[in-house]
């Protein structure tokens, strides 16, 4: 979508409702001036926070479409996330007793999803919840989808015949700069919803007990997580030669 159209349909929703410029601006928390710009096209001068906040109150819902070389981008993202789901499934290769399924997809009181990879311990009857994000782009959904998911879980272990007492939840993030800078800003957020990091996760995996919500950046290149606890590899030097 052009920017004078999504102004024309800013401008059309404003005065179909019969709001004038300034009924929206003070609804917004903006200037009047900001509302002028939007509407005639200049979109590119607003951020994006704020021209969010302006279509919310005129209760029009914006969606931004990124593409690269001519739609390749959704292939790139695809594989991406299929080389986390290889990566995660290799990983749990080194713990016993852990059962993985991909993909799991629920309908439980008109809530529908795919959880991305479901575990199951039999022997501490634990499931695991784990969501995996080649992008942060919403912190607050990553943490409300995942909380929603990690609350059904009893049940969507159940429709596979596995008996849990405790579900916990695992984000994996794709290890990027874009990605450490988002989580940098948001930490103390991200942190109280996930207390847990890559060092814990792996000794939690080892003896489940209880539920834990942990999480971690996962490195494509290297396919290991980020941490100590999962045996980062370490730089080798070579002595020099006189």
């Amino acid at each position: 979508m052009d920017d004078l159209r999504l102004g024309a349909i800013l401008r059309a929703v404003r005065i179909r409702r019969r709001l004038r410029q300034a009924d929206v601006a003070a609804a917004a928390g903006v200037t009047s001036m900001t509302i002028s710009r939007l509407e005639r096209g200049h979109v590119d001068m607003t951020s994006v926070r704020v021209l969010r906040e302006v279509a919310s109150q005129l209760e029009v819902r914006i969606f931004f479409k990124a593409s690269w070389r001519g739609g390749d981008l959704d292939r790139l993202v695809n594989a991406g996330h299929s080389a986390m789901h290889e990566a995660v499934a290799e990983l749990f290769d080194r713990y016993t007793g852990w059962q993985l399924a991909p993909e799991v997809s629920f309908s439980i009181y008109g809530e529908r999803g795919i959880v991305d990879l479901l575990g199951f311990h039999a022997e501490s009857g634990t499931g695991l919840v784990i969501e995996l994000k080649t992008e942060i782009v919403d912190v607050q959904e990553l943490v409300g989808t995942l909380d929603r998911k990690r609350r059904l879980g009893r049940t969507i272990c159940a429709e596979r015949g596995w008996v849990v007492a405790d579900v916990g939840m695992w984000a994996l993030i794709a290890d990027s700069r874009s990605n450490r800078a988002r989580f940098a800003a948001h930490r103390r957020f991200i942190r109280q919803a996930f207390p847990g990091d890559g060092h814990g996760i792996g000794r939690w995996l080892r003896q489940p007990a209880g539920p834990v919500a942990a999480l971690s950046f996962l490195n494509n290149e290297h396919e290991r997580i980020v941490g100590r606890g999962f045996g980062l590899p370490k730089r080798v030097y070579r002595p020099r030669s006189r």
